[in-house]
């Protein structure tokens, strides 16, 4: 049985999220709006370097926010995990639903945009970054429902080779056009089939962990009788 705590304690997290992306994509359109006037587009403008420190210290700052928050809401190292994934795949979500809203930008879920900054640029098309949202916030809602229902969630050995498999193929995807944000260029066709090939693996990870995590549900109560 859920408890009202979380259900409140999970709006309230995704209400972070949705408005910490209002935030996110408001810098993005003034920025925009000095470097791409006239609509933003391949191949990219140069951008002063301490512009882009500045932008790599908000990226970094806006992780710690989210760590933050989660580690305030909760004890366990994995429940925060869970909430940190359920407001980092909102945050990302809703931050193309603002910019949207704002700018009229995506056109469409093949739309290219830059994605993050650390340690080298991401890229990708908009899709890309929205599914492995989804992911999270399907993975982080399982997770803190685990530990509302007073069960521990600990990866297995097999979650945590899927997991890391997953991570380097997605990353990969993401990081395999260097040069592009110095050049004059476009970027690489996106590799689809290796991001559902990451985004399966993350699942079946999951998946193996929480099913193992719901037969001792079942053992204990086995236990008790």
């Amino acid at each position: 049985m859920i408890s009202p705590a979380y259900r409140t304690r999970v709006i309230l997290i995704l209400l972070f999220g949705v408005t910490m992306a209002y935030f996110e994509a408001a810098v993005v359109v003034y920025l925009r709006e000095l470097y791409y006037p006239e609509g933003f587009t391949f191949p990219l403008k140069p951008m002063p370097y301490r512009i882009a420190l500045v932008e790599i210290g908000r990226e970094a700052a806006s992780i710690l926010m989210l760590a933050a928050v989660a580690g305030a809401v909760v004890r366990k190292f994995w429940d925060r995990f869970g909430y940190f994934l359920i407001m980092f795949g909102t945050w990302d979500i809703f931050y193309y639903v603002w910019l949207k809203f704002t700018l009229g930008w995506p056109s469409g879920l093949t739309d290219w945009d830059i994605l993050f900054l650390i340690p080298v640029p991401w890229l990708g098309p908009v899709i890309a970054p929205v599914l492995v949202a989804a992911v999270m916030i399907t993975i982080g809602l399982g997770i803190t429902r685990l530990f509302a229902r007073g069960v521990e969630f600990r990866p297995t050995g097999l979650s945590w080779v899927l997991g890391i498999v997953a991570t380097i193929v997605i990353l990969f995807t993401f990081m395999n056009n260097p040069g592009v944000t110095e050049s004059d260029q476009s970027p690489r066709p996106y590799m689809y089939n290796l991001l559902v090939a990451g985004l399966a693996f993350y699942l079946a990870g999951f998946m193996h962990a929480y099913k193992r995590a719901l037969r001792s549900i079942t053992t204990s109560k086995e236990g008790r009788v």
